[in-house]
């Protein structure tokens, strides 16, 4: 295979070498953090992660920027909204379906390129307008949940734009804060051929690009002018290592192969902690469930689908996974702010055969679609074997289909009704409310795959919108959780705590309650 590398970074690298030949002085090491992904490929670079949030996480948000960053500066609460690209937001005082941002001043993309208000405007062309040369359906894609509620942009001055939503949106910042900037001058100048762009892509992050080789690694180097002082990083390089199975991570790790392992599998941290590695792991907001299809088959009936929520041993589960995990009764944390009162659908198996009977479902025959691996997947073929087993027990007939996890996303973008499935096990990211509650449960939107469907809520959900004041708004947020929940519309079963595992020799990392991670802060020590 060729390793492609960035040809800003290979003069830069020959430069430095004809130096040191000519100081003829000892050549100093360059630090580096070796993370091995559970992804099975390295993830898109181009600004468009795929690898589910496992991509936004080592490539996104490392590479790349946002007008509105995560603050993953602390692991006592969940994360929050930050400035990014951009430096302030408001709603304009005469219209609350336009939201004003003023613009970072100052900043160059890895390829000089200027970060302005035209760069901004190109970005949100490349998945809004089709007749734009810089549009890809890919990227479209990707950003679609980004972008629904725009209706158009303007540009203000130099450093400020206005976005038109097509309503009031009092939680538009949340929806752009996965939505990664890339250098309109790279494009263009490669005749806006993403292809091309993925073999050096530039954006603005705190790492630019070194070098990839497909399936086997990717490196990312310092950004030593990276606009954010104190996020310039504490190593020279950061090497990205897609290893799909758990054992073969934690081997690496033992070995000295690796530093850093992303979900070590429950049964080597023993042996991991004996080895004098650290596990890290904090709550954070992660849902391991089912989602499950609504708008006809057997999850159409309440009772079945209360039944399968209270056939789950949540706690032998949690035991099951040596605890890096906790039960969960619902999408959300207990540390966000919309947790509520929700019905808690305890373990019940009696109850949950009483109600396949009652609802003349028995045997209850169900088509669940699952990973082999994947990012925030945890271990999903022991814990979907074991979710099998609770709901068999009780009267369902599982059969569970694996696959790539790529190929489960796929059949998520594509929504209920042409998956050919009753259910399907994607770990989602109830990070903020527009995700975590309304999207997911309204009707029309990519997050709600099962096609849940409730008047109430659905009203709910535009007062919340069009409400300004936090509190108000929490409130109504808080009770279209607990509807929804009461309504089992998902199969609720763990928690993620998140797990990591660190060689001895890294320090500095602060885990955030978050699926995203800030790695700057990361020294490796001799």
């Amino acid at each position: 295979m060729i390793a492609t590398r960035s040809p800003r970074l290979v003069g830069l690298a020959l430069g430095a070498a004809l130096t040191c030949t000519a100081l003829a002085g000892p050549a100093f090491a360059q630090t580096q953090v070796r993370v091995a992904m559970t992804a099975a490929d390295i993830p898109d670079v181009t600004g468009a992660p795929d690898q589910g949030y496992e991509g936004y996480r080592f490539v996104g948000y490392t590479l790349y920027d946002a007008l509105v960053n995560w603050d993953l500066s602390s692991s006592d609460v969940a994360a929050d909204i930050r400035d990014g690209l951009a430096t302030e937001w408001a709603v304009d005082p005469e219209n609350d379906a336009r939201w004003i941002f003023t613009l970072r001043e100052g900043v160059t993309f890895h390829d000089g390129c200027e970060w302005n208000a035209d760069s901004a405007l190109w970005n949100f062309a490349r998945v809004m307008d089709e007749t734009a040369p810089q549009y890809n359906t890919r990227h479209a894609s990707w950003g679609g949940s980004a972008v629904t509620s725009i209706e158009s942009i303007d540009k203000v001055d130099d450093y400020t734009i206005a976005f038109n939503t097509k309503g009031p949106n009092s939680l538009f910042p949340y929806e752009l804060a996965g939505f990664f900037l890339i250098s309109n001058c790279a494009l263009e100048a490669l005749g806006n051929d993403y292809v091309e762009y993925a073999k050096h892509p530039y954006g603005t992050g705190p790492y630019v690009f070194d070098s990839i080789v497909p399936r086997e690694r990717l490196v990312l180097a310092k950004n030593e002018d990276y606009w954010d002082a104190d996020r310039v990083p504490k190593h020279d390089q950061l090497v990205l290592l897609p290893m799909p199975e758990a054992s073969t991570r934690a081997a690496a790790l033992l070995s000295g192969q690796v530093d850093w392992v992303e979900a070590p599998s429950p049964d080597t941290i023993p042996q991991l902690e004996g080895a004098g590695m650290q596990i890290v792991k904090v709550p954070y907001p992660h849902n391991w469930n089912y989602q499950i299809r609504l708008d006809e088959g057997p999850f159409s009936d309440l009772r079945v689908r209360q039944a399968a929520n209270y056939a789950i041993n949540r706690d032998e589960m949690v035991e099951f996974l040596q605890g890096v995990a906790e039960p969960a009764y619902q999408r959300l944390i207990t540390t966000q702010p919309w947790y509520g009162a929700p019905e808690e659908y305890l373990y019940d198996p009696e109850k949950a055969t009483a109600l396949l009977e009652e609802a003349g479902c028995m045997p209850c025959k169900i088509r669940v679609a699952i990973s082999t691996s994947g990012s925030g997947q945890m271990q999903p073929l022991p814990m979907n074997e074991l979710v099998k087993e609770y709901l068999d027990t009780v009267g369902f007939e599982v059969e569970l289909v694996p696959m790539d996890w790529n190929a489960l996303l796929g059949l998520y973008l594509g929504g209920a009704a042409t998956s050919g499935f009753d259910a399907l096990n994607v770990s989602l990211a109830p990070i903020d409310p527009v995700q975590a509650i309304v999207k997911i449960n309204t009707a029309g939107n990519m997050q709600n795959w099962g096609g849940y469907y409730d008047e109430e809520v659905e009203a709910w959900a535009d007062q919340a919108l069009a409400e300004f004041d936090g509190p108000a708004r929490d409130a109504l947020l808080t009770q279209i959780n607990e509807k929804a929940t009461a309504n089992a519309n998902e199969v609720f079963i763990v928690h993620d705590l998140n797990p990591r595992a660190l060689s001895p020799k890294l320090s500095g990392f602060v885990q955030a309650q978050s699926w995203f991670q800030d790695l700057t802060p990361v020294v490796v020590n001799p």
